[in-house]
């Protein structure tokens, strides 16, 4: 797996990661999904550099010009409820990609820490061929988006697979190596220091389904 990191050299991007870890910047919802949008776009861009283009000839009003176009077939796929904010930055960019939505959250059966990993509700395009985007705000143990990639290549064979993250910890980086393929790209905008005992990402930013959409029961 490809693991690209776009927030080493400063940039603005680390200017919204900044406020969306901010304690007295974040509980602002409107704000934060907005951030969350804005870092969408930015890698959005970021990853726009990866694909396949082709070359076409357009008509302006004054002539002909050559230049290029992208010519891989996008779907866009997020990972409930997180991933939405996230997906509409993409969609501002890729407004021509098609859309996919899965569902995946953690099921505590002994009310411990312990959990395992549901995916449920699924809306997807077809994928066969497609290049797939998977985008979840928060790479912590890596287990939702393994499970989750697990469904999409089960009834489809992807052109490629490209998964997209805000913040991750270094745990979930090292368990996407384990068991994902070597065809996929991980894009990164932030790595943070480590998982806590209760598997949340530190320092992070809390919940960012919550602080994007309010508290859940």
């Amino acid at each position: 797996m490809k693991i690209h990191y776009i927030s080493e050299n400063n940039s603005i991007l680390n200017h919204f990661l900044g406020q969306i870890r901010n304690v007295n910047v974040q509980n602002d919802s409107m704000r934060f999904r907005r951030n969350i949008e804005r870092i969408g776009e930015i890698m959005a861009y970021e990853l726009s550099k990866n694909l396949s283009y082709k070359n076409v000839e357009i008509e302006t009003p004054l002539g002909i010009k050559k230049t290029t176009e992208i010519e891989s077939d996008l779907v866009l796929c997020s990972i409930l409820r997180a991933g939405l904010p996230l997906h509409n930055g993409f969609l501002n960019y890729f407004d021509h990609a098609e859309n996919s939505f899965v569902s995946a959250c953690r099921y505590h059966p002994n009310n411990d820490h312990e959990f395992e990993i549901r995916v449920e509700y699924q809306a997807l395009s077809d994928l066969n061929d497609k290049t797939v985007l998977l985008l979840d705000p928060m790479l912590a143990t890596g287990q939702s988006i393994v499970a989750v990639h697990e469904k999409l290549v089960q009834n489809a064979v992807p052109k490629e697979i490209h998964i997209v993250v805000v913040i991750a910890a270094p745990e979930g980086v090292a368990y996407l190596e384990q068991n994902l393929p070597d065809n996929c790209h991980l894009w990164v905008a932030a790595l943070d220091e480590k998982l806590n005992e209760k598997n949340y990402i530190v320092p992070g930013l809390g919940d960012a389904g919550d602080l994007a959409y309010g508290s859940k029961l």
